[in-house]
């Protein structure tokens, strides 16, 4: 703060939301860095591939997490287009909220998606279990959470964005202004199935899904 000092994030879902960019093009200020934006349509495409029966999806988020605020918003926006008829919401503010949470979806929803938010992966164990007890397929928007639970997801190479990251820093220890470097979003070239959690939550990945796995989770 109060210095000229240039500012490179990671993993940041909307920075401009968060107020931390003037915009995506042109940040503005001495702030720029890397979008771990996750293309939410291609993950509920999973869902629905893996679930063809899904109408309605459940989803555990913290409303005050500005990162998840926007990706329900998106969720909402495009649920209708893909044959999701309504999108069911269980808010927290604690890590300790997520099992009450993620049990008052139990005999609402198909399924659940868990978006990239941090109060609800922390507690991600908790998700699992309510959804284990009760046989309801849970999807994530991280690949990590799918080694602890879920059953996949299309996501992106934190590894690449880290390089994306140090290529941006090399740019402003160049010279280059931050205030003119774009934030960028890395593509989503990953997915991660765990075809054990999905038996375990009653449900089998079709062999054509799992053809196109970058990586399987093996426990």
């Amino acid at each position: 703060k109060n210095t000229d000092i240039p500012i490179v994030f990671g993993s940041v879902t909307d920075p401009v939301a968060a107020g931390l960019v003037d915009g995506w093009d042109n940040p503005g200020g001495n702030v720029t860095g890397i979008s771990d934006w996750a293309d939410i349509a291609t993950q509920i495409q999973l869902v629905l591939e893996i679930c063809p029966e899904c109408k309605n999806l459940g989803t555990v988020y913290n409303a005050g997490e500005v990162n998840s605020k926007v990706q329900i918003d998106e969720l909402k926006e495009i649920a209708p287009g893909l044959g999701i008829e309504s999108i069911v919401e269980a808010t927290v503010a604690a890590s300790t909220d997520v099992l009450a949470a993620a049990q008052s979806l139990v005999g609402r929803v198909d399924a659940i998606w868990i978006p990239t938010d941090n109060t609800v992966v922390s507690g991600f164990e908790a998700v699992v279990k309510a959804c284990e007890d009760n046989q309801i397929p849970l999807f994530a928007a991280d690949t990590a959470t799918v080694e602890r639970g879920a059953i996949g997801t299309p996501g992106i190479d934190y590894y690449v964005l880290g390089q994306e990251c140090g290529k941006i820093a090399a740019r402003i220890l160049r010279g280059e202004n931050p205030a003119d470097i774009p934030v960028k979003k890395v593509p989503m070239t990953d997915l991660y199935l765990n075809p054990a959690a999905a038996e375990r939550l009653g449900v089998t990945i079709p062999q054509s899904v799992l053809d196109r796995a970058t990586e399987i989770v093996t426990e």
